[in-house]
């Protein structure tokens, strides 16, 4: 080799380090859709086959207490925008408020030097209307399906980079969003990245598109098991895309979910009907039902699972507290920028990063009626009743004021300021 290719490549390589420095990795955020924690194998579920996932536990940390929004629509508003969907104005369904376009997650990566995607679901305005949406909220490329528009999974109807896709109809809706995402970090490869997976699975085929959706090859919808077992697949896929462009020990894998898993599910469709199936699922030895839409442990239990060799030790397992406002300022953190103030969410990079435990003292969660904060132990609602969750997740008999320990009465103070701290506009 000649003194001017040695030159050369010290110089790629002194590049390339300026370019990926210890604390500013690729960032794969994956969210999938409809699953509490109990549904996976690293979490003591038993009813479905997740090995991807477990592995990534197993050589990472698996966090006990992250904690989403009951349903979707307000979790990506917070993961957005790191506040409380009430400080957005409590946006209504399948829609954004345009004061924050500016000030979102895609956008503060931009801003920080790093090439974004999404892919899946985006659920934040109707794509017919506004295909460039994903592109003002700061993303540089996209695959997403029509939320109310079309289907996702079989004859999927996807929206890529602003335009319909033509050339999907004999092909796997996540397959597709999959595919976007590895050609994207093939692309980047040489500068960080944020990946958002965002994902279909394990929602059920969902009755807002009109007529049935179509059923899938073996002449029905596809079952909570089988889409469970194929969100793991995918998640899979995405590790070994980036395992085989040599970027895996720079690149950080998050896996979560945005509320928990459902109480029953579309099976098939006849005449115009479509029928449900009730869900059930064996967790630690025990059956237990979904429970999307309630602020209880089966509604907002999720999980969140980290794994970035060389920086992560094996096999943790950590009790920080997590909340859905806190992955705007850990991704902003972890890229290198300025968190904004007036964020409600709270940092959780220097964890990531192998560090302290994040500094949250609470989390916060919010239904259509009712609020909760809580800490590991303590749960109280905005009615009054507080719960000791060290009990179980059941929330059978609230704590009465008579029968209260002093522990307990402490923890009734501290979590009631914080809530009256979170006020909603009138």
């Amino acid at each position: 080799m000649t003194r001017f290719k040695c030159a050369l490549a010290v110089l790629a390589m002194v590049l390339a380090a300026r370019a990926f420095p210890a604390d500013k990795p690729n960032i794969v955020f994956i969210l999938a859709d409809d699953v509490a924690d109990q549904a996976l194998g690293c979490y003591g579920g038993t009813s479905y086959q997740t090995p991807r996932i477990d592995a990534l536990a197993q050589a990472g940390v698996r966090f006990r207490h992250c904690y989403s929004m009951p349903v979707c629509h307000p979790s990506r508003i917070a993961i957005m925008t790191g506040r409380y969907p009430f400080r957005a104005g409590r946006p209504q369904w399948g829609t954004f408020p345009r004061n924050l376009e500016s000030a979102t997650i895609g956008n503060a990566m931009r801003k920080s030097g790093y090439a974004t995607a999404i892919a899946g679901k985006w659920q934040l305005t109707l794509l017919r209307d506004e295909p460039d949406h994903p592109g003002r909220l700061g993303f540089d490329r996209w695959s997403l399906f029509g939320w109310h528009e079309g289907p996702r999974y079989y004859r999927p109807l996807i929206y890529e980079d602003g335009k319909v896709r033509s050339d999907v109809n004999d092909r796997y809706g996540p397959d597709v969003y999959v595919d976007l995402l590895v050609d994207f970090m093939r692309e980047n490869r040489d500068r960080p990245f944020f990946a958002f997976y965002s994902m279909a699975l394990a929602h059920d085929v969902t009755d807002d598109v009109g007529t049935p959706p179509p059923l899938g090859p073996q002449g029905h919808y596809d079952s909570y098991k089988l889409m469970v077992e194929n969100m793991d697949e995918r998640v899979g896929r995405l590790v070994d895309a980036v395992d085989e462009l040599g970027i895996r020990e720079r690149t950080l894998f998050l896996f979560t979910a945005d509320n928990g898993t459902p109480k029953s599910y579309y099976f098939t469709a006849e005449g115009g009907k479509m029928f449900k199936q009730p869900i059930e699922l064996v967790w630690n030895g025990q059956r237990v039902k979904g429970g999307k839409g309630e602020l209880t442990d089966g509604g907002t239990r999720v999980p969140l699972v980290a794994n970035w060799p060389g920086k992560l030790a094996p096999g943790q397992v950590v009790d920080d507290l997590v909340d859905f406002s806190d992955w705007f300022p850990t991704f902003v953190d972890l890229a290198g920028g300025t968190v904004p103030a007036g964020l409600d969410g709270v940092s959780l990079a220097d964890r990531l990063r192998g560090g302290a435990a994040s500094p949250r003292a609470w989390a916060f969660a919010a239904g259509s009626s009712a609020r909760w904060v809580r800490t590991q132990r303590w749960k109280l609602y905005d009615d009054g009743r507080l719960y000791d969750m060290s009990a179980g997740r059941e929330e059978v008999a609230p704590l009465t004021i008579s029968g209260a320990s002093e522990e307990a009465l402490r923890a009734r103070a501290e979590l009631g300021a914080a809530l009256r701290g979170l006020v909603p506009p009138e």
